[in-house]
């Protein structure tokens, strides 16, 4: 006749309290890595290396008025439904917690309906790098612009 073999209960329960230490060793050990991941992540950004930009990225003063409207170097523009606002740690950011706050900003419109579609706020090492777009930008220069004030 066939006979089930049966497991011995002590082997069965020491191989599954086993189990449930190895697992949650392993967790442990995902754990501390993604948090290690995470920490180097915020060093890397907080070092101050440069992030790159679209070559259609501009330069721009930004201040978000409500969850549809920015002032975008003092004109109204419209944001896309899925604006996307990065931090200088490149985290993203919800428009709210920045509404009314002016922000030195690259950004990108949608081509098609001219939308506000993409914005990093700069650090002050990014903002003082030149930009198309940028506040300080000059394309012209004018007698009275390299003269000094006393010969104006």
């Amino acid at each position: 006749m066939y006979t089930m073999n049966r497991c011995n209960t002590r082997t069965f329960a020491s191989t599954r309290t086993r189990g449930a230490w190895l697992a949650t060793l392993a967790c442990l050990a995902l754990l501390g890595g993604a948090a290690s991941t995470a920490a180097t992540a915020q060093t890397v950004a907080a070092t101050g290396l440069a992030r790159t930009f679209p070559a259609n990225a501009l330069r721009g003063t930004l201040n978000f008025q409500d969850r549809t409207t920015a002032l975008l170097n003092g004109n109204a523009i419209q944001v896309a439904p899925g604006m996307r606002l990065f931090s200088p740690q490149n985290a993203l950011v919800m428009t709210h917690t920045v509404q009314g706050k002016p922000l030195k900003v690259n950004y990108v419109t949608e081509a098609s309906t001219g939308m506000l579609l993409t914005a990093w706020i700069l650090t002050p090492a990014e903002a003082a790098l030149p930009r198309k777009g940028s506040d300080t930008e000059t394309n012209v220069r004018f007698e009275w612009d390299t003269k000094p004030a006393a010969l104006r």
